[in-house]
């Protein structure tokens, strides 16, 4: 029997035997339905919409078609610091494409970013100059789907953001950027603050800094950022998931491994709102491959463990230094950063984007303003790179 070094970059393919998807159709037919005190949103995701979730899941979801899709993506697995890491990589056909790592939040997973890896790769197919072009990596976040199983614990977004720069240097890149959303977005400014050699800039949609209680620190904001403190206020009310996660994992996990609709359900509470709010905007579709992902990982316990390590530690809302060039989107119906508060730890912000639309899954929604908005500022470090200067000055 033949070692294989732990380094090692292998092709993988996603390959879900018959025999699971049998079991879950089984275990969909069979749901133990919750009786509600209530039939709207104030006490959990609402009845009707779990149910034809998973009315949806059973009947109308097509799994081999998914799969299918992810598969058209060139997928590897490698191992880094003990744990087995999945991710996609994409290479453009144009020369001297920049390396870019994709880093997707809970509950989602590298297909929240789908609809961007043809605009980034490829743009002038799409329309955009193709002289801005990107070779994509897009792992999956240890312990969520495909990453897995968890190895050990203290997998916080500080230990991935490293891991991601070893897989970086690992693929031979020794200049890059990093961009992130929601667990995403802790990790891309973890590697901020991290600052590795050959890190050009982060580009995160969210970047979790809140008031000090200073004096006057509330004075003078814009009514976009004082609009956000109302969301932000809707979160502190109902993100009971969040609370769980950071403190106890292990018991939430035996119901999201053991019942699909549990999986849902839970995982319904970011993509389609506290409220149902954002039921309209969801595809189907993408939110149930992404659940499925998961399930057949036995993964959604294993997933809340990341909430747990930064708990701990603080990773990904630590205000350390970073000194790396940044920018941030910043999206209406999602918490809305304050630029105010995000300069107080990150120096070198040289991009700031109000979006006109879009959530907190606007990969999703809204992937040409992610993708123009990437696209603009690593096409300005790069411009300014070539220019004498260097982007990380």
């Amino acid at each position: 029997m033949t070692n294989t070094p732990s380094n090692t970059i292998r092709p993988f393919q996603i390959d879900v035997a018959q025999q699971r998807i049998d079991d879950l159709r089984r275990r969909l037919a069979q749901t133990r339905w919750a009786q509600p005190v209530v039939g709207d949103f104030s006490h959990g995701q609402a009845l009707p919409l779990v149910k034809a979730l998973a009315s949806h899941w059973l009947d109308g979801f097509d799994w081999q078609a998914q799969q299918a899709r992810l598969n058209r993506v060139p997928q590897f697995v490698t191992e880094i610091d003990g744990q087995t890491i999945h991710f996609m990589h994409v290479k453009s056909q144009r020369p001297g494409a920049f390396p870019l790592i994709l880093t997707h939040g809970w509950p989602a997973s590298p297909a929240e970013y789908l609809d961007l890896i043809g605009p980034l790769t490829d743009p002038g197919a799409h329309g955009r100059d193709d002289s801005i072009a990107f070779d994509l990596v897009i792992p999956s976040l240890p312990g969520m789907g495909l990453s897995s199983p968890l190895a050990a614990e203290g997998w916080d977004a500080i230990r991935t953001a490293a891991a991601w720069d070893t897989l970086m240097k690992r693929l031979g890149y020794q200049r890059y950027g990093a961009q992130g959303a929601d667990a995403g977005a802790l990790v891309t400014r973890e590697l901020g603050i991290l600052a590795p050699r050959g890190l050009v800039g982060v580009h995160m949609q969210q970047v979790f800094a809140f008031p000090s209680g200073a004096p006057g620190e509330m004075e003078g904001l814009t009514p976009f950022e004082l609009g956000g403190f109302q969301k932000l206020d809707s979160f502190q009310r109902y993100a009971g998931y969040a609370d769980i996660q950071s403190k106890r994992p292990g018991t939430l996990a035996y119901g999201l491994v053991d019942s699909p609709v549990a999986l849902l359900a839970w995982n319904a509470e970011l993509f389609y709102g506290f409220e149902g709010e954002n039921a309209a905007s969801v595809d189907r579709d993408r939110f149930l491959t992404h659940v499925a992902l998961y399930w057949f990982t036995g993964t959604g316990g294993q997933a809340a463990e990341f909430y747990f390590a930064n708990a701990r530690s603080g990773a990904g809302y630590r205000e350390l230094p970073n000194p790396t060039p940044t920018a941030v989107a910043v999206f209406p119906d999602d918490f809305r950063s304050v630029r105010r508060f995000v300069e107080r730890s990150h120096s070198h912000v040289l991009q700031w984007t109000e979006m006109p639309a879009g959530g907190h899954f606007a990969n999703e929604t809204h992937p040409v303003l992610v993708a123009d908005d990437i696209r603009r500022f690593f096409g300005d470090l790069l411009r300014q790179a070539r220019g004498g200067s260097s982007a990380a000055d």
